[in-house]
């Protein structure tokens, strides 16, 4: 499980191919993902905004952004964790991911980014 710390910020990754979602015939390859972000840190933070690089082998690479997560920006206070699931399309069944967050120390209003680590999107082995 790829994992990241940056200013006592740990953000880990899961993903997996949804094979039952994906129409490999068309071109079509879902990929979903959790994400865990735990604050081991000493302050409370506030996720803002997320930036994502999408690499997709058979397409060109894309960058997407926006606010919060899954329509959310939650706040951790130390000892939380905040967890969300998402996915990703493909045009082929194997891509990699990787970005970071923008977040916010809630005591002074300083901001920051975290890392989110890179991690594929493959398809499973095959079984021999």
């Amino acid at each position: 499980m790829p994992v990241a710390v940056t200013q006592g910020i740990r953000v880990s990754v899961l993903a997996r191919y949804e094979a039952a979602e994906s129409r490999p015939d068309d071109g079509r390859y879902l990929f979903s993902y959790r994400i865990a972000i735990a604050n081991h840190g000493r302050r409370p933070v506030q996720l803002l905004h997320r930036h994502w690089t999408i690499i997709d082998s058979l397409a060109p690479r894309m960058e997407v952004e926006g606010p919060g997560v899954v329509g959310n920006t939650p706040v951790m206070e130390p000892g939380e964790q905040y967890t969300y699931s998402s996915f990703c399309e493909l045009h082929s069944g194997f891509g990699r991911m990787q970005g970071s967050y923008r977040m916010r120390h809630l005591d002074d209003g300083s901001e920051f980014d975290v890392a989110i680590p890179a991690f594929d999107l493959h398809l499973p082995h095959a079984a021999n």
